[in-house]
């Protein structure tokens, strides 16, 4: 019997390695073998069915987007393409955040969870209805709209996939229902012992009737319904009820939510502001994961045939439309951009994500024989134009852009129809 290792089949040969999980930040080789991850090291030797070099470009561990809608077509204009947001665009772990619920949980299994390259989990919808057409119809996302009970059960028994849970604290919900609707998200939570996931900043229109709501008093309200491990979506949203107050500056309940364990994802999307970012981030407040939140109505992809034709995307009252097109690589450039560090930046979409999932142990890392799932970006130098949708132009002197990726083991390289190119300064 021959003494000699099996061959590896693929080794990256040359980038810069930066995994948090183990302390990795430098010129390495990753070596991959029956789709696991074999080795890491300096100029590893091999041998090797295929080595590829990737000098000058990052590798990180598989790339988790905390904050995705993929629930294709079941949400109508909202859902996209798991593997065009996923594996397509160089992220290997994808979140749907609040898609299906207790009555369509079983099909999002089945059609998207199973069938996809990229790995699918789900924080599951407080509400029955899900995500239907991206929350188009505030009336279905009252407290009455809401089974507890049906739901802990539904995500007990999907367990595998569900890793927390999707409310609304907006501005509009509130004037409608005060805070019924997140006391019941909340339960939900507790019983299926998982982080709440909620989005704050305005996300409907205000209704005609009800007393107007003062959206300074919502993140206080929160701050007494909510555990440490919950999530606070959207620090850097444009609309009214997030973390910048009326007076513009940071809500003074902030410090004290992050002080009680709470944690905070940018939930980038449409709703995303530079100007905000600027707000929070010289106030000292760095969001722990990412999540790009790219959806039908904020990507230029043709709509579905039957899906609204009301609400155009530039809309002023469509208030989760979008006109730039990005993508989580584009939104770390964003963060980049802002001045917080690439150290600071790549936990952001690896290992707090993994901390936020409870997967530490299976993802968010380049350990050893753990599955392949890696991240491979391009790391572009000059002088670049990002805009936000409210029209606020920054100059970047870095732009990350995903070449591939290994999910498993097997490359998928990163041609999405959506991903966003850099745009030069200058030529702009």
């Amino acid at each position: 019997m021959s003494d000699q290792p099996k061959p590896f089949d693929l080794i990256l040969r040359g980038g810069h390695v930066i995994d948090p999980a183990q302390g990795l930040d430098g010129i390495m080789d990753v070596a991959v073998r029956d789709g696991r991850i074999a080795a890491i090291g300096s100029a590893l030797a091999g041998p090797a069915t295929q080595v590829t070099d990737v000098s000058g470009k990052l590798v990180l561990p598989g790339m988790i987007d905390t904050h995705a809608h993929v629930f294709r077509y079941v949400t109508g204009r909202f859902g996209l393409d798991a593997d065009m947001v996923g594996v397509r665009s160089g992220v290997t772990t994808l979140v749907d955040q609040g898609g299906p619920s207790v009555l369509t949980f079983p099909a999002f299994r089945e059609y998207i969870a199973r069938p996809s390259a990229s790995r699918v989990l789900a924080f599951i919808s407080a509400y029955m209805v899900g995500g239907l057409e991206g929350h188009y119809y505030p009336e279905l996302y009252g407290p009455d709209c809401i089974a507890v009970e049906d739901t802990i059960r539904a995500g007990q028994a999907n367990a595998d996939l569900v890793r927390g849970v999707k409310g609304h604290a907006e501005i509009a919900g509130f004037t409608r229902w005060g805070n019924a609707a997140m006391r019941k998200a909340a339960a939900i939570a507790r019983g299926l012992d998982r982080p709440l996931y909620i989005h704050f900043g305005q996300l409907w229109p205000m209704p005609g009737e009800g007393t107007p709501y003062d959206p300074d008093a919502i993140l206080p309200e929160m701050l007494e319904i909510m555990r440490a491990g919950d999530v606070l979506a959207h620090p850097f949203t444009r609309h009214p009820g997030g973390f910048v107050d009326r007076h513009g500056a940071l809500h003074p309940v902030v410090r004290e939510a992050l002080a009680r364990g709470l944690k905070v994802d940018v939930g980038h999307g449409s709703h995303f502001s530079f100007r905000m970012a600027r707000l929070v981030i010289d106030a000292g407040v760095v969001p722990d994961t990412l999540g790009a939140d790219m959806h039908g109505y904020n990507t230029t992809l043709p709509k579905p045939r039957g899906t609204p034709e009301a609400h155009p995307d530039d809309a002023e009252n469509h208030l989760f439309a979008g006109k730039q097109n990005f993508s989580l690589a584009s939104a770390m450039t964003s963060m980049l951009a802002l001045g917080l560090t690439l150290e600071q930046v790549v936990p952001m979409v690896s290992t707090h994500c993994a901390a936020m999932l409870r997967m530490g142990d299976e993802i968010g890392a380049l350990r050893p024989g753990r599955e392949a799932d890696i991240t491979v970006l391009h790391d572009e130098r000059g002088r670049f134009r990002l805009e936000d949708n409210e029209g606020t132009v920054v100059t970047a002197d870095r732009f990350l852009r995903p070449a591939f990726c290994l999910r498993a083991g097997q490359r998928f390289d990163a041609d999405s129809e959506v991903l966003p190119r850099p745009i030069l300064a200058e030529a702009a």
